[in-house]
């Protein structure tokens, strides 16, 4: 028999960089294996119109299901819906604080509660510069709990050309983390006079 597909879900909130989120489910549908489960909140779809010019009925085209922000009633609502982890990207300090504070006011930060609760893997790309105490607070207490604080930095050794190849190389390092076999970044192999 096949094996079951291996369920993602992918969260799309109101931080700049909504490209991080489209470009995530993008490389994850070129994955035979995965299943993804997007929930973008209201100010998310703002963002993925306002910066890429995406309609909803285009960017719900990205992922195999997209819930709604107000369904906490959704499949990905319950500890019992299997998935191999979570994504939010980007994700807002207002989602960061409410995942720190256990805030599972929406579908988005229920979700993420319930993979920290059955103890997968939830990653978060905070976009927000500078940072004041509240925020490195929240960040070390997701942390805590068993969640990664990925930040989308720009990563200058693998010389980037453009825009878009800074957005590969995070969302190479997500999938990286997510276990999933990736062709957008090669490895580091070392500079050739230190290794």
């Amino acid at each position: 028999m096949p094996s079951a597909p291996q369920r993602i879900i992918v969260g799309i909130c109101g931080a700049s960089g909504a490209i991080y989120g489209q470009r995530l489910l993008q490389a994850l549908r070129q994955i035979p294996a995965v299943e993804t489960h997007a929930v973008i909140s209201d100010a998310g779809w703002l963002n993925l119109t306002h910066e890429l010019g995406l309609q909803r009925h285009q960017a719900g085209t990205l992922a195999d299901v997209v819930h709604p922000i107000d369904c906490v009633g959704a499949s990905i609502a319950s500890g019992s819906f299997r998935t191999a982890g979570m994504v939010i990207a980007p994700c807002s300090m207002r989602t960061l604080a409410a995942i720190a504070h256990g805030l599972g006011d929406n579908l988005l930060t229920r979700a993420a509660d319930v993979v920290l609760k059955e103890r997968r893997r939830l990653i978060l790309l905070p976009r927000e510069t500078p940072l004041h105490l509240g925020h490195l607070r929240n960040m070390t207490t997701v942390t805590e709990m068993g969640a990664i604080v990925c930040p989308p930095t720009p990563a200058f050794y693998q010389r980037p050309q453009t825009v878009e190849d800074i957005v590969q190389h995070s969302i190479a390092r997500v999938l990286d983390l997510l276990g999933l076999e990736q062709q957008l970044a090669p490895a580091w192999a070392g500079i050739p006079q230190y290794s």
